[in-house]
């Protein structure tokens, strides 16, 4: 009888890992990028004379923020094809 080996245990704990770094890794970004394109639409609609600087530090801020996501990326393809 065949039983499972510790190869696989690990496999499957980093496959888990994996997943789990990614939808803890996708949450934070997401809600970042919504926030700071909500307050830039306040801000637009308070000085649509602004909206072009409003505009590129929104986009600034988002591309920042959505380097952890990138992180958290790394990290499960990491975890997916290293171990």
């Amino acid at each position: 009888m065949d039983g499972i080996t510790g190869a696989e245990i690990v496999r499957a704990a980093a496959l888990i890992g994996a997943g789990v770094c990614m939808g803890f890794g996708a949450i934070g970004p997401g809600i970042g990028e919504g926030f700071a394109a909500g307050k830039a639409c306040e801000g637009v609609s308070r000085e649509p004379e602004q909206a072009g600087l409003i505009t590129r530090t929104m986009l600034i801020g988002q591309a920042v923020s959505e380097s952890t996501g990138i992180y958290s990326l790394v990290i499960a393809l990491l975890l997916i094809f290293v171990v």
